[in-house]
C-alpha cells in the first residue's frame, strides 16, 4: 500500500479483502512482478522470512504452519497461516486453505486480512514462471508437467507465458485429473500429451513438478542435457519429488537457502552430502545480476521453489492496495 493509502486504512479499520476479490484484481503479470521484485529484495538484504513453523496437528491428516517476514523495501510486514487438510476435495473444498495478515510497520497494528488460497496458488505459479523467465533456454518448446492437483493448472498458464512452447506433455500417478491440464492446453492452443514420467524426460525442455511425493519421482539418467526443472511441491520435511543424484548434477537456484536445505527439494541432497549449502544459488542473485543464470544450452538448471512467506506477503500487498484502490474490499473495527 502507498503511505496514503495505509494512513486511509489505519482510519477506517482493518481492511478485509475476500478469496473474490484477490481474483478481481490479482493477475498472473502482477503476481510475476511482485514474486520477481521480493526476490530481488530478499537477494539484497532487503527482506527476510522468519523461521517457518509447521506441524501435522494429530487430527484430520492435516498439515497446519505459519510463514512470515518483512520487506523493508515493500513496507511488507505479516504472515500466512494456513495449511494442508487431504480430505477437503471431497467436500467440494481446496485442500490448501489458508488468510494472509499483514501489518502496519511503524506501529504494528493489523492493517488487512486477506484471502490466501487464491494468492498462493498464483504466486507459486509466479514462482515457478520467474524461473523460467531467467534460467530455461529461450528456444525451449516443450513443457513437461509433473502432478496434475489444484495447483497445477495454475502452473501451466503461468509458464506457457514464458516461451513459445509449441506442446506440453504430462503425467500424474491418477490419469483422469490429467483432463484439467489438457482442457487448459487445449484452450490456449498449445498440443497436450499424456505419457509416462521416462517419456516426459525424454522430450520436454522444462519440467515443472508439481506435487505431494515423499519419493523421487524423475531420475537422473531420464533428463535430457539443457533442461530447466522446477520442483514446486517440496516445502516440507520428508517430502522429494527429484533423484538426489539429479539434485547434484544441476545447478541448483532456489528462492531461500535456508529453506531449501531443512525442508526443500535439496534437504536430501544436503543430507547425504551429494551437495553443499555452498553449491545452492538464490533466483535472486541472477535477477539482480550478481550471478550469470544459466551458463550453456546443456547445463540442467534446477529451481527448488520452496515457497517462502515473503512471496505471500507481495502478493497479499498488491492485492490489499488494488482492493482499496477498486473499492473492492472491506473495513471492520476491531
Amino acid at each position: 500500500m502507498s503511505e496514503e493509502n495505509s494512513n486511509n486504512a489505519n482510519n477506517e479499520g482493518l481492511l478485509i479483502v475476500s478469496e473474490d476479490a484477490c481474483k478481481s484484481v490479482i493477475d498472473r503479470p502482477s503476481a510475476f512482478i511482485a514474486v520477481e521484485n521480493v526476490f530481488a529484495s530478499m537477494s539484497r538484504g532487503d527482506a527476510y522470512n522468519f523461521p517457518v513453523i509447521r506441524e501435522a496437528i494429530g487430527y484430520a491428516d492435516a498439515l497446519y504452519g505459519f510463514k512470515s517476514g518483512f520487506d523493508r523495501a515493500g513496507k511488507s510486514l505479516g504472515l500466512k497461516s494456513g495449511g494442508y487438510w487431504p480430505g477437503n476435495a471431497v467436500k467440494g473444498l481446496t485442500n490448501h486453505q489458508s488468510t494472509i495478515f499483514l501489518f502496519n510497520p511503524d506501529n504494528g497494528k493489523l492493517r488487512a486480512l486477506v484471502g490466501g488460497n487464491y494468492l498462493t496458488a498464483v504466486r507459486t505459479a509466479a514462482a515457478s514462471a520467474v524461473s523460467i523467465a531467467h534460467l530455461a533456454r529461450k528456444d525451449s518448446k516443450v513443457l513437461g508437467m509433473v502432478g496434475a492437483g489444484h495447483q497445477s493448472t495454475f502452473q501451466l498458464r503461468a509458464a506457457l507465458e514464458q516461451r513459445n512452447f509449441e506442446k506440453v506433455v504430462a503425467w500424474n500417478k491418477n490419469k483422469e485429473r490429467l483432463k484439467n491440464l489438457q482442457a487448459v492446453a487445449e484452450e490456449l492452443g498449445v498440443p497436450f500429451e499424456s505419457v509416462d514420467r521416462e517419456q516426459l524426460c525424454a522430450e520436454a525442455d522444462v519440467i515443472i513438478t508439481i506435487t505431494s511425493a515423499f519419493e523421487p519421482l524423475l531420475m537422473k539418467e531420464w533428463i535430457k542435457p539443457g533442461t530447466h526443472i522446477a520442483c514446486m511441491g517440496t516445502d516440507t520435511v520428508g517430502k522429494q519429488e527429484v533423484d538426489v543424484n539429479l539434485v547434484a548434477t544441476a545447478t541448483v537456484f532456489t528462492d531461500e537457502i535456508a529453506q531449501s536445505i531443512t525442508l526443500g527439494e535439496a534437504q536430501h541432497a544436503i543430507k547425504s552430502g551429494a551437495i553443499k549449502e555452498s553449491d545452492i544459488t538464490t533466483l535472486g542473485d541472477v535477477i539482480n545480476g550478481d550471478h550469470p543464470g544459466r551458463s550453456s544450452d546443456d547445463e540442467i538448471t534446477l529451481f527448488d521453489g520452496t515457497g517462502v512467506g515473503l512471496q505471500d506477503l507481495a502478493v497479499a500487498s498488491a492485492a490489499a492496495k488494488l482492493a482499496l484502490e477498486k473499492g473492492e474490499a472491506q473495513h471492520i473495527s476491531l
